[in-house]
């Protein structure tokens, strides 16, 4: 079964316009004006849906919904949100938690329906929504479970992240189909002749990127003796100006390289600024003083990225059977926006629209967590997945030795 990107972007952009369909109302109903920051289509292990979620607590409104397209809608407030968004709107309602749980099921209903409306409209055809369910809840346990895929371990997943402008706003919305209605209704989009991609082999992809990030973990461990495991894997489909924007506004320390070969792109190994002294500082030979980032600690982490970078990317030659080269790495310290907004714009000037692979990777014996972002070129990423062999999704082990030559 394949789905053209022309259709992965189409589907992106019909969340995009719902999420803002859905943003509009709201804004009608209190008044606050916001933005839809990103929209993309993200597929990853059932088991990751709403990982970023953890350790906030939410309240919100829940849909099935059903007909041509089937599965779940979520509109989650962070609690602090809420609070402002039902005040704008029913003043007073901050004391009377009654009337706060019909305010949010009240701009739920509003929002989501418009948002499940406009799908409808696009395919042609009806999908019926449930009434609003209530939710408050903690982490990612604000989503529903992840809809059952028969065989597929994996599920795509639609998120918008919202902004209200001037206020200490934000809220999600997610999109759970099932799996086989979304495919189904993506590939009627696909265009024969043009850039189709097989969804299965996207899925093996995302799982050899799995495997390839636990060999970087690996690495890591090897370097510094810290236990260090692979976390979420996924990928991400965005239009190429969305892409900077999901690194965020955090400052980072890491490496940047090129890689060239198929695929070819640009691999960021990103850490933020303790995670960076402390796991550059398990590498030194003798205790640092300084508490503060030092060329020391850069160089550190300039090794340690071309370590990780050597682990992630040979996984992938080994399972594509191809060549795949890499700069030496270049160290980065800025904010994540401003890091990745120069490779976008390289890898827009051939595309409009951009895959994003995404790893992460944390120990619990230090306060260490990193990421690893790859943004490869499009139309050599097709290339490669037209020819992977699903029997070799295994075979992601490098050559150490050859590593630390």
């Amino acid at each position: 079964m394949n789905v053209d990107i022309q259709s992965l972007g189409t589907f992106n952009q019909l969340a995009h316009e719902g999420a803002e369909q859905a943003t509009q109302s709201m804004g009608q109903m209190t008044g606050i004006d916001a933005v839809v920051d990103v929209t993309k289509i993200t597929l990853l292990d059932r088991a990751d849906v709403g990982e970023e979620l953890v350790g906030r607590d939410f309240v919100g409104v829940q849909f099935s919904f059903d007909g041509v397209l089937e599965g779940d809608t979520v509109l989650a407030f962070d609690v602090d949100s809420a609070g402002t968004i039902t005040e704008e709107m029913m003043p007073g309602s901050g004391d009377d938690e009654a009337m706060a749980r019909s305010g949010i099921e009240e701009i739920g209903n509003i929002m989501m329906s418009g948002f499940i409306d406009g799908w409808a409209d696009y395919v042609g055809a009806t999908i019926d929504h449930s009434p609003p369910k209530y939710i408050e809840e903690s982490g990612s346990d604000v989503l529903p479970d992840a809809p059952e895929n028969g065989d597929h371990q994996q599920v795509f997943v639609f998120k918008s992240e919202i902004e209200w402008i001037d206020e200490s706003v934000n809220f999600y919305i997610y999109m759970l189909p099932e799996y086989e209605s979304l495919t189904e209704m993506m590939v009627e989009h696909v265009d024969t002749d043009g850039d189709a991609i097989p969804i299965d082999k996207l899925q093996t992809f995302n799982e050899m990127t799995t495997s390839g990030t636990q060999q970087a973990a690996d690495n890591v461990e090897m370097m510094t003796g810290i236990p260090t495991a692979a976390e979420v894997t996924q990928i991400s489909f965005a239009p190429i100006e969305d892409v900077p924007k999901q690194i965020g506004t955090d400052t980072f320390v890491g490496t940047v390289v090129e890689f060239t070969g198929t695929p070819s792109g640009y691999l960021m190994v990103l850490f933020d600024e303790v995670s960076a002294i402390n796991v550059a500082e398990a590498m030194m030979p003798i205790e640092m003083d300084s508490e503060e980032l030092t060329e020391q600690h850069k160089a550190a982490i300039e090794e340690l990225g071309n370590i990780m970078t050597s682990g992630f990317v040979d996984g992938w030659a080994n399972v594509l059977q191809t060549s795949v080269e890499h700069t030496p790495p270049r160290v980065v310290h800025d904010m994540g926006r401003a890091i990745m907004d120069p490779l976008a714009a390289q890898v827009g000037q051939h595309q409009e629209h951009a895959f994003i692979i995404d790893s992460e990777m944390r120990t619990d014996d230090i306060e260490f967590q990193a990421e690893i972002h790859a943004l490869p070129n499009e139309k050599e990423l097709r290339a490669a997945l037209d020819d992977l062999d699903v029997e070799r999704a295994t075979e992601t082990s490098a050559d150490v030795e050859q590593i630390f030559k």
